[in-house]
């Protein structure tokens, strides 16, 4: 299917487009080109929106309905939703009930795409991965186009495409959730508790994971790590080839860790790939990361070029992003860290005790393991946001706390938490902002955070 013959098959429709973010303007402005019919619903009034935004929209056609009551009346028969807002929601879920068609801007893509996709989702890693995926297949000749949750929105480029390119999605559950798609590669670098404020339960967390190979067949692959319980037990779901990765024991198809190098394995004989040492990103996370990423463009990219990537890629801003050293201190970015278990991840990548900052939105995550890992891994502890007393009240509750050892602040201004860390830290310290909760409670996303903690630090002297 053309993107043109999908447009013109939605004419004469009536078409919802709930939420005028980054990832839906570009869709409103396609369909509002070719003739059709649209109204874009979004939570914030028109003065958080914007004048020149909504005066826009509406000159070229598109009704507005916004504020507290933008899902009221949803008579639409098309019906795209923003990634952020769950099916289950009760108007969409009454609108499919009366027969509405529930999509999204992704969902179009994957039917109008003239390309190979490989796809990549995950609790953790997902953004470095996919990234990773892209520069292999940069490095190898292919061109590339990186989009879905990262990246820039990719249906309204689908005229550029061209069948010999090559698509890389990082998709979160929200999108993945009831959403049909077919990636000739996808790619799940693990499942733990994540976004549980938003999703039912952790079930339904995971049965959204699983729709990035339910509709695969045959002739595609899944990569999936062997050391997640959970992505493990997926293989025997998987309807394609079953890639595995795991640092932990050899796998027969896929890639492995061992003897401090990645190797590849299920074509003949193994064969090393790199060493651990030539690895420029650090931390066994990483490792992982590249592992799965291997794993995901065997047959597509050479082995060096997957050692000179390997080498040469120093990652992803606000991921163990270090800052600058002022007066003998390093100051490390690692807002992307919105759960426990990317915490613990930084925590364990990093080869010194650090002063750490964290606290932030509360996704009813636990965080149990989180503070014993505190205990042992971090100098002094700096908490602020929502999450805070919940953070302290788990590393207080491990036995491995020793009020002697590990000093534990409150300070629940972002700014003064991260002056005090700061003030706190001696030549030779690095201090980490690694929240372990989404940023929601002050900041609009992890990046916004990592920018102001960027910012903050630059502007010490």
């Amino acid at each position: 299917m053309t993107l043109d013959s999908y447009i013109d098959g939605l004419k004469g429709k009536s078409i919802a487009v709930v939420g005028v973010g980054v990832s839906n303007r570009p869709l409103i402005g396609l369909l509002l080109d070719h003739g059709c019919s649209v109204c874009a619903r979004d939570k914030r009034t028109r003065e958080a929106l914007g004048e020149e935004t909504a005066a826009a929209l509406e000159k070229a056609g598109c009704r507005l309905r916004l504020g507290e009551d933008y899902l009221g009346e949803l008579t639409e028969d098309v019906i795209f939703r923003t990634p952020g807002l769950h099916p289950f929601t009760p108007a969409l879920a009454a609108a499919k009930e009366r027969g509405a068609v529930l999509t999204s801007e992704m969902e179009a893509f994957f039917a109008v795409c003239p390309c190979p996709v490989i796809a990549v989702t995950g609790s953790d890693g997902k953004t470095t991965t996919t990234t990773i995926i892209s520069e292999l297949l940069k490095v190898e000749g292919y061109t590339v186009h990186l989009g879905g949750n990262i990246g820039t929105p990719l249906l309204d480029r689908v005229p550029e495409m061209k069948p010999a390119d090559r698509v890389v999605l990082e998709l979160s559950s929200f999108q993945l959730h009831s959403m049909d798609c077919r990636p000739g590669v996808a790619v799940i670098t693990n499942v733990s508790p994540n976004h549980l404020d938003v999703h039912p339960s952790y079930e339904d967390y995971q049965e959204a994971k699983k729709q990035i190979f339910r509709a695969q067949g045959a002739g595609d692959a899944v990569v999936l790590n062997a050391d997640n319980a959970i992505t493990r037990a997926m293989a025997d779901e998987a309807p394609g080839e079953v890639r595995l990765f795991s640092r932990r024991e050899r796998v027969s198809n896929g890639c492995y860790f061992a003897n401090d190098a990645i190797w590849r394995a299920g074509e003949g004989e193994d064969v090393k790939i790199v060493d651990a040492a030539d690895i420029l990103l650090p931390g066994l996370h990483n490792v992982e990361n590249y592992m799965a990423a291997f794993a995901a463009v065997r047959g597509l990219v050479s082995d060096e070029t997957c050692r000179r990537v390997a080498g040469s890629f120093r990652g992803v801003a606000h991921r163990l992003e270090m800052l600058r050293t002022l007066r003998g201190v390093t100051y490390c970015n690692d807002s992307i860290a919105s759960s426990p278990t990317r915490t613990i991840a930084g925590l364990h990548a990093l080869k010194q005790k650090p002063i750490l900052i964290a606290g932030g939105y509360d996704k009813h995550i636990p965080f149990d393991e989180l503070g014993g890992e505190i205990c042992r891994h971090v100098k002094e502890l700096f908490l602020t946001g929502f999450t805070a007393d919940k953070i302290a009240a788990a590393v207080f509750a491990s036995p491995d706390y020793d009020p002697d050892k590990l000093q534990v602040h409150r300070v629940d201004d972002f700014r003064e938490a991260v002056l005090a860390a700061a003030a706190a830290a001696e030549e030779g310290d690095l201090v980490l902002l690694s929240p372990a909760c989404a940023s929601f409670d002050k900041f609009k996303n992890f990046e916004e955070r990592g920018n102001f903690f960027r910012s903050i630090v630059m502007e010490m002297e």
